[in-house]
C-alpha cells in the first residue's frame, strides 16, 4: 500500500515560520473547514482564503516539486518572511518508510529511505532530476494521474473537459498501456544496448578478419618467395648435379696414367733423338765433335734452369735429365778421345732402345690440371651434399603463421546476439502496435473494469445517464437512449459525474498498482450539487473509510457536515498566519 502518513509545512503559502503538521494516518473521514479571522471568523461566515487548498499545495509540491494550481515555486513561498520554505512529508510503500523534504530559500530537496538519506548525483539537491526520478518510479504516479485519483479539486480540469489526446493519455496512464510504453522504452534502450553489443562484436570480427587477410597476405608472399627458394634450389641441384655427371664422365685415374705414359714417350722420345743426334755427331768429323761439346755445354746451362733447351717449358724428372746431359757432355769428351768406341756404342744404344707406342692425346693439357678435375669434383659432391640438406627458411614461418597468427572467428555471439534483437523487436511489436494482442488483451480486461465501476458510481451517485469507456478509449455519454455531450449535463450532474470517474479511476489504479490509504476531496462537494447529491456522495465517501480502511478529507464550506465526520480540521487564518487545528467532531 502507498500510505501517505503526515505532512508538514513551513513558510509555504499562508503557513508561516511556525511549523504546521497535518497526519493522515486515519482510517475515517475528515472534514477540512476554514475559519478566516482576520476577515471576522466563524461568526462572520469568513470561510475563504484561510488555506485549506494548501494542505493540498504542498502534498504536491513535496512529492512532485510543484503545486496543483497554477503557482510558481517562488511564490510558494510566505510573503512575510519571504524565506525558508519547507515541506516535508512521510509515507510508506510496502512496508518501507520514505520521507521527502523539499524547501526554497534555500533550495532543499532531500530524499530518505528508513530515515538513510539518499545521495543526489549532483549538488544542486533543490532541482535534482535524479532524485526526482527515484521518487517518481516510486510512486509510479504521474502528477496528472494523482490530481484524478488522489487530489480530486476544482483547480484541475475535469477528465471530461481534457482534450482527446489528453483523455486518451489519462486512461492509457490507467489502464496501464503507458506500462508497455514505459516498458517499451526501456525495451528500446535494451534494444539500443544490444545493437551497440552487435556492432562491437561486428567490428571485433571485422578486425579479426582484416588481421586474418593481412597474415593471409603474408603467407602467400611466403609461399611464393618458398616456391621461388624451392626451384632455385632445385635449379641448383640440378646444375650441380649436371656439372657433377660431366666430370665424372672422365676417367680421371687413367687420364692421369695416359699423362706419365705421355711423360715416358718424351722422354723415350728425346733420348731417341739424343741418339740418332749423337751418332750422326760422331759420323762428323773431329771438327765438329768440338761444337758439338759447345752444345752439349749450353743445353746443359738451359736444363740446370729448368727450361726445357727445346720448348722452355719446366722440365719433367730434372735430375734425370741433369744427369743425361752431364753424361752426353762426358761422353762427347771421351769421343773426341775415342770417337770410333763412342760410334760403335752409340749404335748398340740404338739398337737396345725400348721401343713405346705412341699415347692416345690428353684431355687436360697438364698433370696439373688432371689432378684439379679430381679435386673440383669431390668439391661438387660436397657443394651437392650442402644444397640438398640446405633448410626451407620460410616454412618454419608459413607452419607458425598459419597455426598461431590466424585467429579463428566464432560467430556463437553475433549470432546469439541477432537473436535477442530478433526476440526483442518481436516484443517491441507487442509492446508498441495498436493491434497487438497484448495491448487489446490489457485494454479489454481492464476496460470493462472500469465501466463496471464507473457504473457502480453512477448508481450510487443516483445518476440516469450510462457513461461508458469504448474500446477507442473514447466516453459515450448515454440518457435514455439519447447521446449527449458533457455539456448537456447540469452544474450537479457534472460534479457527481467527475466523482464518479475519479472513483472509478481509483479503484483501476489500486486493483492494477497499489492501495493508496488518502483522498482528497476539494470544495467538489459545494460545486452545485443537491442535498441528495451531497448525501449520496458523503455515504460513498464514509463507505470508503469504513469497508475499504481510507483517509478521506473532504474540504468544504459547509458547516452542517461537521456532524457527518469523524474528524474536523480546523485551518484558522490569524494575523496574516494559518495554523491547522485538528479535532475530533
Amino acid at each position: 500500500m502507498f500510505k501517505i502518513k503526515n505532512i508538514t509545512v513551513k513558510n509555504f503559502l499562508s503557513v508561516g515560520q511556525n511549523t504546521q503538521a497535518v497526519k493522515f494516518d486515519t482510517q475515517d473521514l475528515t472534514l477540512v473547514l476554514g475559519e478566516n479571522i482576520d476577515l471576522g471568523g466563524e461568526d462572520g461566515g469568513s470561510r475563504n482564503g484561510t488555506g485549506k487548498t494548501a494542505v493540498l499545495n504542498a502534498l504536491s509540491y513535496a512529492l512532485y516539486g510543484q503545486a496543483l494550481s497554477n503557482i510558481k515555486k517562488e511564490n510558494l513561498i510566505n510573503k512575510t518572511n519571504g524565506k525558508n520554505l519547507l515541506v516535508t512529508v512521510d509515507f510508506e510503500i510496502q512496508g518501507q518508510a520514505y520521507r521527502v523534504e523539499r524547501g526554497r530559500k534555500p533550495n532543499v530537496f532531500k530524499f530518505f529511505i528508513n530515515n538513510e538519506e539518499q545521495q543526489a548525483a549532483d549538488e544542486a539537491q533543490g532541482d535534482s532530476r535524479e532524485t526526482q526520478n527515484a521518487i517518481d518510479q516510486l510512486l509510479g504516479m504521474t502528477h496528472d494521474m494523482f490530481q484524478h485519483v488522489v487530489a480530486l479539486n476544482t483547480y484541475t480540469n475535469p477528465f471530461l473537459a481534457l482534450k482527446a489526446n489528453e483523455q486518451r493519455t489519462i486512461i492509457e496512464q490507467l489502464l496501464g498501456i503507458t506500462l508497455l510504453s514505459e516498458k517499451a522504452d526501456r525495451l528500446r534502450e535494451q534494444m539500443k544496448a544490444t545493437r551497440d553489443l552487435i556492432t562491437q562484436e561486428e567490428q571485433r570480427i571485422q578486425a579479426v578478419t582484416n588481421a586474418n587477410k593481412r597474415i593471409q597476405e603474408q603467407i602467400s608472399n611466403l609461399l611464393k618467395r618458398q616456391q621461388t627458394w624451392q626451384e632455385r634450389k632445385k635449379s641448383d641441384i640440378a646444375i650441380t648435379e649436371s656439372a657433377i655427371e660431366q666430370l665424372s664422365s672422365v676417367d680421371i685415374e687413367a687420364e692421369i696414367a695416359l699423362h706419365e705414359s705421355w711423360k715416358q714417350y718424351q722422354q723415350l722420345t728425346q733420348q731417341r733423338q739424343h741418339l740418332e743426334q749423337l751418332c750422326q755427331q760422331k759420323s762428323l768429323a773431329l771438327k765438329r765433335e768440338q761444337k758439338t761439346l759447345e752444345r752439349l755445354q749450353a743445353e746443359l746451362i738451359s736444363l740446370s734452369e729448368n727450361r726445357c733447351y727445346t720448348c722452355g717449358q719446366p722440365v719433367p724428372d730434372l735430375d734425370k735429365q741433369l744427369a743425361a746431359k752431364q753424361l752426353q757432355v762426358t761422353e762427347t769428351q771421351s769421343v773426341l778421345n775415342q770417337l770410333q768406341l763412342e760410334v760403335t756404342k752409340c749404335s748398340d744404344d740404338q739398337r737396345n732402345l725400348c721401343v713405346m707406342d705412341k699415347p692416345v692425346k690428353t684431355i687436360y693439357d697438364s698433370v696439373e690440371n688432371a689432378v684439379e678435375h679430381r679435386s673440383n669434383l669431390q668439391a661438387l659432391y660436397s657443394q651437392l651434399e650442402a644444397q640438398r640438406t640446405q633448410t626451407d627458411p620460410y616454412q618454419e614461418q608459413i607452419v607458425e603463421m598459419t597455426t598461431h597468427a590466424l585467429e579463428e572467428i566464432n560467430y556463437d555471439l553475433i549470432n546469439q546476439l541477432k537473436k535477442v534483437q530478433d526476440h526483442e523487436e518481436f516484443l517491441l511489436k507487442l509492446l508498441t502496435n495498436k493491434d497487438s494482442f497484448i495491448r487489446k488483451r490489457i485494454i479489454e480486461q481492464n476496460l470493462n473494469y472500469l465501466n463496471q465501476r464507473l457504473s457502480y458510481y453512477l448508481y450510487k451517485m443516483g445518476l440516469p445517464h450510462r457513461v461508458v469507456f469504448q474500446s477507442d478509449l473514447s466516453v459515450k455519454i448515454e440518457e435514455l437512449g439519447r447521446d449527449l455531450d458533457v455539456g448537456n449535463l447540469s452544474r450537479g450532474e457534472s460534479t457527481r459525474l467527475i466523482l464518479c470517474l475519479s472513483w472509478s479511476f481509483r479503484d483501476v489504479w489500486e486493483s492494477l498498482y497499489q492501495p493508496i490509504n488518502l483522498l482528497f476531496i476539494d470544495e467538489m462537494i459545494d460545486n452545485g450539487m443537491d442535498a441528495a447529491g451531497v448525501e449520496n456522495a458523503m455515504a460513498v465517501l464514509k463507505h470508503m473509510t469504513r469497508e475499504r480502511h481510507r483517509s478521506v478529507w473532504l474540504i468544504s464550506h459547509k458547516d452542517e457536515l461537521a456532524s457527518r465526520v469523524n474528524n474536523v480540521l480546523k485551518v484558522i487564518k490569524e494575523n496574516g498566519f494559518t495554523q491547522y487545528l485538528q479535532e475530533t467532531a
